[in-house]
């Protein structure tokens, strides 16, 4: 588990970009942390939650619940500076937040946990709030473990993540993702597939015409055709 966060640390300091960043911890959440199936990041930006990085349609639909909702651990974590929250099974009713859990339920989640994310506490200066939040369908699959190994990749990931967090970065990540976001309903729409699917799609284009993704999903909502689809 050392070499393989020290690992995580060299690579996230080369990436170039808030999202490519994000791409990278999400991934390592899933390899690294026992029973996490799923992860996202979520950050609280000038008082608004948005959703930066998700693994699948289960973390982001999940999230954007919270986020609603204005209740749950991601939003507990990212809002109120807690530094870990955990709900081993989701089948269990829950009075910290009834809504979100009986939400949850019905996405198919089973046990989650959250962590704060790249904040200075000591730092009044410091806005932006976030979480690193980890989903599995089966209860009880997080255990004490994946805890602590999710921590340790939280702090990991916050510190590399504020080395590329700026005011201006976070902003173009937040707008970016937002454009992807509509990217991948006009496609889920047109061609009645999933969102994990939607995004493959996407995903491929980018790879195959060498385009960053947001400018695939720009050039799809502003002509309606994917780059390189025939």
């Amino acid at each position: 588990m050392a070499n393989a966060l020290a690992r995580l640390a060299r690579t996230l300091l080369k990436q170039p970009t808030v999202p490519a960043t994000l791409r990278e911890i999400v991934s390592a959440s899933i390899q690294l942390v026992d029973g996490c199936t799923d992860a996202s990041v979520m950050v609280v930006h000038r008082g608004g939650p948005h959703v930066l990085a998700a693994s699948s349609s289960l973390a982001r639909d999940c999230d954007e619940m919270q986020a609603r909702l204005g209740e749950g651990p991601c939003f507990t974590a990212a809002s109120h500076n807690v530094q870990s929250v955990r709900i081993t099974d989701m089948s269990r009713a829950d009075e910290r937040w009834p809504s979100f859990v009986r939400g949850a339920q019905e996405l198919g989640v089973g046990s989650m946990l959250a962590f704060l994310l790249f904040t200075d506490l000591a730092d009044p200066k410091q806005p932006n709030l976030g979480s690193l939040n980890l989903y599995t369908r089966d209860p009880g699959a997080l255990t004490d473990r994946s805890e602590q190994i999710g921590w340790l990749l939280a702090s990991h990931a916050a510190v590399a993540l504020a080395g590329a967090n700026s005011e201006e970065n976070l902003h173009a990540a937040i707008s970016s993702n937002r454009r992807i976001g509509e990217a991948t309903g006009i496609l889920m729409e047109r061609h009645r597939i999933t969102g994990d699917d939607a995004f493959a799609l996407l995903s491929r284009a980018s790879q195959n015409q060498n385009v960053k993704l947001r400018h695939v999903a720009e050039q799809l909502i502003e002509t309606g055709r994917l780059p390189g689809a025939r």
